[in-house]
């Protein structure tokens, strides 16, 4: 018992340095892409809508007296994957009107610039 005691403090050190670490590095990635995507030229490209996906998360949020009542919420990230003319296959975060209005087999004009979605035209 008296080893888990002396050995505490460094273990919570660590995890304390652990996790800042992971959301440094998390952020650090965040920038780089947000960084790389302004210096990608804008593309336009014949595509077509190959697949489409959303990931819904859920939350609980603790409130009142004692924390005892709770209010749910959720949100929604809506993907499309896109097929382009040399056999690539692309998924971007789109937007929910878009989402909705696309539908798998449409082929049209994709515009993107690095991995961030600019537009779907139908042709």
């Amino acid at each position: 018992m008296v080893f888990f005691f002396r050995i505490f403090p460094y273990m919570f050190s660590l995890g304390f340095i652990l996790v800042f670490g992971i959301i440094f590095v998390t952020i650090i990635r965040g920038i780089g892409q947000w960084n790389k995507n302004n210096h990608s030229p804008i593309l336009t490209v014949e595509a077509k809508v190959v697949t489409k996906r959303m990931a819904v998360s859920d939350h609980i949020h603790h409130y009142g007296e004692g924390g005892m009542q709770q209010h749910y919420t959720s949100s929604s990230t809506y993907y499309v994957t896109f097929q382009v003319e040399s056999g690539d296959r692309m998924e971007f975060v789109v937007p929910s009107r878009e989402y909705g209005m696309l539908v798998e087999g449409d082929m049209g004009r994709l515009t993107f610039q690095g991995s961030r979605y600019k537009s779907f035209q139908r042709i």
